[in-house]
């Protein structure tokens, strides 16, 4: 009697389990894309990302998965999250290089890291990895409305980097190596001529110079 009971309570268990987990309704690729712009639209960022990821996952085919994998790393940029965007944004390019959102996506890449641009006194990586990526749409699309907007950054780009030379070529010169501060000078003068700069650069290139002579005044003779 009692194994009875026991393989009915085994039964309905398994019943209800089986109704428990059944899986839900997927929704469409029309439905998912447009709850995932809906999302996007009204700053919903994360639930736009987790729309456009269930259309990739379950319509991989769909002729919306294009626009759900470069609207998931627009939705990380507005997150500010930027690696995950760069990410997105370089797998879109490597999946869909003849797309005509190429120049759009490359912009973005670039603005990536433009936005991680600190004080010139930091680290420039960023900064030159923003100039390289806009430099490259300029290569590749001169014709492009993403050109344009990359040409405007560009001098931004150009003037921290000479701002940090021209920072490290300060620090030397106070602290007395005027060699390698006379080279950084001079380098804010062949590299970044036209960023405003240059003026304080040939000023201190004068003073190294004659610093340096002081120092050495044998091979002035």
């Amino acid at each position: 009697m009692r194994k009875i009971v026991f393989l009915c309570v085994i039964a309905s268990l398994m019943l209800s389990g089986c109704a428990l987990f059944q899986p839900r309704d997927e929704k469409s690729a029309e439905e998912l894309v447009g709850d995932g712009m809906d999302s996007y639209e009204t700053g919903k960022y994360r639930k736009a990302i987790e729309s456009f990821e269930n259309l990739k996952d379950w319509y991989p085919f769909s002729k919306y998965a294009s626009l759900a994998e470069l609207k998931i790393a627009d939705a990380y940029f507005q997150l500010e999250e930027y690696q995950e965007a760069i990410f997105a944004y370089e797998e879109f390019e490597s999946l869909h290089p003849r797309n005509e959102a190429i120049p759009y996506v490359i912009y973005q890449i670039g603005s990536c890291h433009f936005e991680q641009m600190d004080s010139v006194d930091r680290d420039q990586s960023v900064v030159q990895k923003a100039l390289d990526t806009y430099n490259r749409i300029m290569r590749q699309f001169p014709d492009n409305t993403y050109a344009v907007k990359a040409g405007e950054r560009i001098r931004e780009c150009q003037k921290s980097l000479a701002g940090h030379e021209f920072y490290v070529g300060l620090f030397y010169y106070k602290n007395k190596k005027y060699k390698p501060a006379l080279r950084r000078f001079e380098a804010v003068l062949s590299d970044y001529p036209d960023v405003g700069i240059h003026e304080q650069a040939l000023r201190y290139i004068t003073l190294c110079k004659q610093s340096i002579a002081a120092q050495h005044p044998e091979k002035g003779k």
